[in-house]
Order: structure tokens, then C-alpha cells, then sequence
């Protein structure tokens, strides 16, 4: 029996169509904050600074593509931070200010991600509890950090490395290039390989996919390796944009993307959402932040915004497990 036919038809079966609606608010949302936004102040509408936004979300979105097939298997990977953290940290020491270092930094922050989500998909694979285990992995990764650091730079990014990351082709900003052509790249993985059907499928029904002979440990491993994968990427983007990394750079970082997930539609309940909507999430997210600076409101605005964000999210997933456990 093959499963790559049960898995079709699993999506065909409604696993995507459900979310049209949440989709359909999420682009109001956006549609609304710009006109808000731009009524506050003129110049936000201008191409410019949208993609400027664009280029503001970018960290968030790279990190966010992959904890979208983490949330697709039921899962949730908030290690994110942590990841970005020690990869820009590691980055930054294995250039040391050359140019002739960034293959080597590009890849040791690759399999340092890679290494990261491989573990984390190991032990949710096995049953520990998904949200405390990477909870825990990213607090030890950013006490690591601090303790390889000894609470300084090892260096300087490698200048090349920055200026072409921050250059734009035309009016658009090279970062959010990098942030489409890998949403791209992920959402074609997703929505056109055996892997992506595979992966909708143990979401949506974990039974149904050991029953179609689909090896479900093994993709939720392969989804939390994604997602170590990206939020390395992740962590290098924000190298690009921000320079040396203080040890708590990627703090924070882990619940922006988580919500760009949810708010792009993707479930909690499993095997239901996609890329584009996390990207959608992303620059929604980008975007109300944007709106509080804007108003002019100080930082601790900001915070109550993502703080507000966080407990929505952790009650949705409570009430998504709770559900799942009375089945």
C-alpha cells in the first residue's frame, strides 16, 4: 500500500480549505494596519518603507517558515531564540572580520541548526512533552552562549558578508529577496513533494499515516530539523542586519514567529495551514510593531504587544492538547 495517495487525499479532504477564512482575515488585517499606518503618517505607504517593513520582518519570517512544519506534525519549537542567538554568535567568531571565512561560518551555523532541530525531533518523537523540551534546549543554548562568550563579542562579522546582505537590487532590500525565495522554496517542499504530503498527513491524522506505512517519528523529526534549519538561517539573516550579537540577541524571537504561524493560520490541531501564511503573519507582525513606533509609544508598548500575542498563543495550545487528549 502506498501512502503518498492517502496523503492527497487527505488534503483534498479539507485538510487546507478550512483556514481560507483565517487567511481572509489575516489579509484584512494587514490591509487595515497599512491604512492606519499610513493615515498616522504618509510617507509609511510609499514602496520604500513597505519594503523596509518587508526587510524588518525578514528575521522573524525565516524562522517562522520552518516552525510552520513543526506546527503541522502538532508540534511547537520554541528554541527559535536560542538558535539564532548561538548561530549569529558562532557565525560572527568563525569570520573574525574575513570575508574568506563566511563559506566556513555559512556552514557550521547549517549543521549547527540542522544538529539542534535533529535533537529536539528525536525527543518530541518520543513523547516528551514538545513546548517544555524546547523550552528548555533554547534556555540551556542561550546560558551556552553566555558561558562560551564570557559575555563578549568573539569578533566581527565579515564585511562583505553585510554589505551585500544589505544591499538592495533596485529599490528592493537583498534580505527580503533571501525572505520570499526561501518562503518560495518551502511552500513549493510543502505543497508539490512527497515530503510536504507526507507531512500534512501525520498532522492531520497520525493513524491514518502509520496505517498508509508513512514512518510518522521520522517526519516529525525531518519538521524539527526544518525548523532548526531555518532559524539558523534566521540567525544569519539577522547577523546580516544587525551586526555582533549581544548573548541575548534572538531573545523574543521564538514567540514573533510562533505567532506569525498561528496568525498565518496554521493549527495547533495539526495538518492544517501553510508557508505563505506564516509569511503573511510575519509582515502582519512586522507591521504592528511598526504601528506602535508610529504612535511614538515606548518599548514596554511593544512588549505588552508581544506579551499579549504570547498568552493568546500558549491558550490556544493548551486548549488544542486539551482537546486532543479527550479524543
Amino acid at each position: 500500500m502506498t501512502d503518498v495517495p492517502s496523503a492527497a487525499t487527505a488534503t483534498r479532504a479539507g485538510v487546507r480549505l478550512p483556514i481560507a477564512p483565517a487567511r481572509i482575515g489575516l489579509v484584512l488585517a494587514i490591509v487595515g494596519l497599512c491604512l492606519v499606518a499610513g493615515w498616522l503618517s504618509p510617507g509609511f505607504l510609499t514602496p520604500n518603507n513597505l519594503l523596509n517593513v518587508v526587510r524588518q520582518a525578514s528575521v522573524v519570517g525565516v524562522a517562522a517558515i520552518g516552525l510552520t512544519f513543526v506546527v503541522l506534525v502538532r508540534g511547537v519549537d520554541v528554541s527559535v531564540a536560542g538558535v539564532i542567538t548561538v548561530v549569529a554568535t558562532i557565525a560572527t567568531g568563525v569570520m573574525n572580520g574575513s570575508d574568506a571565512n563566511i563559506p566556513l561560518a555559512v556552514a557550521v551555523a547549517i549543521v549547527l541548526g540542522l544538529a539542534i532541530g535533529t535533537f529536539n525531533g528525536l525527543l518530541a518523537s518520543r513523547g516528551v512533552h514538545p513546548f517544555i523540551l524546547t523550552l528548555g534546549v533554547g534556555v540551556a543554548l542561550l546560558g551556552l552562549t553566555q558561558l562560551f562568550t564570557g559575555g563578549t563579542s568573539l569578533g566581527n562579522p565579515a564585511p562583505s558578508f553585510r554589505s551585500v546582505l544589505n544591499a538592495r537590487i533596485g529599490p528592493v532590500p537583498v534580505l527580503a529577496i533571501v525572505f520570499f525565495v526561501l518562503a518560495g522554496i518551502a511552500a513549493l517542499v510543502h505543497g508539490r513533494t512527497t515530503f510536504g504530503r507526507r507531512i500534512v498527513l501525520v498532522g492531520a491524522n497520525p493513524l491514518a499515516a502509520r496505517l498508509s506505512g508513512v514512518s510518522v517519528n521520522r517526519y516529525v523529526i525531518l519538521a524539527y530539523a526544518t525548523s532548526g534549519l531555518t532559524a539558523a538561517l534566521a540567525g544569519l539573516v539577522l547577523l546580516a542586519r544587525s551586526g555582533p550579537p549581544s548573548n541575548f540577541t534572538g531573545m523574543g524571537l521564538e514567540f514573533q514567529a510562533l505567532a506569525a504561524v498561528i496568525l498565518g493560520g496554521t493549527s495547533f490541531a495539526g495538518g492544517k495551514g501553510g508557508v505563505w501564511g506564516s509569511v503573511a503573519g510575519a509582515l502582519a507582525m512586522a507591521l504592528a510593531l511598526n504601528l506602535v513606533n508610529i504612535l511614538g509609544l515606548p518599548f514596554s508598548a511593544q512588549q505588552i504587544v508581544q506579551g499579549a500575542v504570547i498568552i493568546l498563543i500558549a491558550a490556544a495550545y493548551a486548549a488544542v492538547r486539551k482537546e486532543s487528549a479527550g479524543d
